[in-house]
C-alpha cells in the first residue's frame, strides 16, 4: 500500500505538469485559429478610399442666397434665415 501512495505522489505533480502543457498548447492553437478565420474576412488588395459622397448620395439641395436651407427645407426661420424655436 506504501508503494501505490508513494507512486501516486511523484505523479501527481507530472501529471498537472502535463495538464497544464497540453492546456496551453490547446488555447494556443484555438487562438491561432481564431485569428487565421478572422484574417480570412480581411479584404486583400483592395484600397478603400474614404468618400462620404456615397453617404450624401440623394440629398443634395440647392443654396440660394436669397433664402436659407433650413426656409428651402420647409422649416419655420425668422427674418435672418435661422431656425425659428417656441
Amino acid at each position: 500500500m506504501d508503494d501505490i501512495s508513494a507512486l501516486i505522489k511523484e505523479a501527481k505533480p507530472l501529471y498537472f505538469a502535463r495538464k497544464k502543457r497540453n492546456n496551453r498548447i490547446k488555447a494556443a492553437l484555438c487562438s491561432l485559429v481564431l485569428l487565421l478565420g478572422i484574417g480570412s474576412f480581411y479584404p486583400k488588395g483592395e484600397s478603400y478610399t474614404m468618400s462620404y459622397d456615397y453617404y450624401l448620395f440623394g440629398t443634395e439641395f440647392s443654396v440660394s442666397e436669397n433664402t436659407s436651407v433650413l426656409e428651402e427645407m420647409g422649416l419655420p426661420v425668422d427674418e435672418y434665415g435661422l431656425l425659428m424655436v417656441g
